[in-house]
């Protein structure tokens, strides 16, 4: 079998690939790809617990405390525990994330447009469908 046809590296070129094109992007509003991920699900369901995040974006809980941790430093969100509970933490954006939000999931829907230009809507569809089957 030839490397090329290896189906871990045709995944990691294409992620390479796709992860480059994002990045400058999110650079532009200084925000890292995850932390933008992060900020995209916080504008469908604002006030999320930190444990739903991490279990959408399927992140284990190291790797999200550390984002949230620099997200919040940042001014795009904080933190709040309903009823004192310190178990649970919830997210909420600030002004600052929300004057982004239309900029930011317009620039993120013209990019997916780009990416995907290379295919026709039916392959797109398809591979979108693929992909979701091999991570879930």
């Amino acid at each position: 079998m030839h490397y090329e046809d290896v189906i871990l590296f045709v995944l990691a070129k294409a992620n390479q690939r796709v992860h480059g094109r994002f990045k400058p992007m999110f650079q532009r509003y200084g925000l890292t790809p995850m932390q933008s991920l992060v900020l995209t699900a916080l504008f469908q369901d604002e006030g999320l617990p930190a444990g739903e995040i991490g279990r959408r974006l399927v992140l284990d809980s190291a790797t999200l405390s550390g984002v949230l941790a620099r997200m919040e430093e940042g001014g795009w969100l904080i933190r709040s525990t309903p009823d004192g509970d310190r178990r649970v933490t919830n997210l909420h954006l600030t002004e600052k994330a929300l004057g982004i939000r239309d900029a930011m999931l317009n620039d993120v829907e013209a990019m997916n447009r780009e990416v995907l230009s290379v295919f026709k809507p039916e392959e797109r569809l398809l591979l979108e469908r693929m992909l979701k089957d091999l991570w879930r």
